[in-house]
């Protein structure tokens, strides 16, 4: 992590959950961070805590203006910018109900800005050298009933990701996403209420045997950033704790679940 030292880093989103962890990490790494986000009271008390390595940004990533103003704030703050990570995103989402309005929304936050951030950035990037992130979801690799919104914008982005890889290969700019499995943020909290909670539900489906953290997330973002990384491009990497390498039969064989049929039948009887 030390080819990390005094960079310039853009996380979108970052002021909780998943954003505020990539955000340390990248910080403890050594790199200087622009907290972009819409809740100012949260970023302005996160960047106070990073010392003198973190200033926070208002920006609402749907509103260009506020997109050209957070890269005009890293230059002016620190005079470079090498690293961009797309983690803003909405969860809204009513499955196949969803209006066309929902649709827009939740495509134009979860999609189209972070299309729009690299666009804008990519002028001012460190070329060769700089590094995009764009946050995908295991949502967006496998089917969910009664959702759409969120899954189809998290699978938009995983082509997005190689396709900007591809334009940005010949200026020395890397893109890669990380896809989470289920981890401990504000949405998971309110639905699990505790980690233990999360942990126990979450276990049958990772075979690590719990719920990510926001930092498992944000230690593999920044090495992704590192020198470690330089011939990694174009790809996704799963921080999932195995959740991608399992089948809907849960990595369990059939005769484990027919065994487990026969049981339930006993017990009805």
């Amino acid at each position: 992590m030390e080819s990390l030292h005094d960079k310039v880093a853009i996380v979108t989103g970052s002021t909780s959950g998943i954003g505020a962890d990539i955000a340390r990490a990248l910080r403890e790494a050594g790199c200087r961070v622009v907290l972009a986000g819409i809740d100012d009271e949260a970023g302005h008390t996160m960047a106070a805590t990073f010392d003198d390595g973190a200033i926070y940004q208002h920006t609402d990533v749907t509103v260009d203006a506020d997109i050209d103003a957070c890269v005009a704030a890293a230059m002016s703050a620190y005079g470079r910018l090498d690293i961009l990570v797309n983690n803003a995103c909405i969860y809204a989402d009513k499955g196949i109900a969803s209006t066309r309005e929902e649709w827009l929304s939740t495509l134009n936050v979860n999609l189209v800005s972070g299309a729009m951030f690299v666009q804008k950035a990519v002028p001012f990037m460190t070329q060769p050298g700089g590094v995009i992130i764009n946050l995908g979801s295991t949502g967006g690799k496998f089917g969910a009933a009664q959702r759409a919104l969120y899954p189809a914008s998290k699978a938009g982005i995983l082509q997005l990701t190689r396709n900007e890889a591809v334009t940005l290969a010949p200026q020395g700019i890397r893109v890669l996403s990380v896809s989470p499995g289920w981890t401990w943020s504000p949405t998971l909290a309110s639905l699990a209420g505790t980690m233990e909670h999360a942990d126990a539900v979450a276990a049958p489906f990772h075979p690590v045997g719990r719920a990510g953290r926001g930092d498992d997330v944000g230690q593999v973002v920044a090495f992704l950033c590192s020198d470690g990384a330089r011939f990694m491009t174009g790809v996704d990497v799963p921080v999932d704790g195995g959740f991608s390498s399992l089948g809907p039969d849960q990595g369990l064989s059939p005769r484990h679940w027919f065994a487990l049929a026969a049981k339930a039948e006993v017990e009805k009887t």
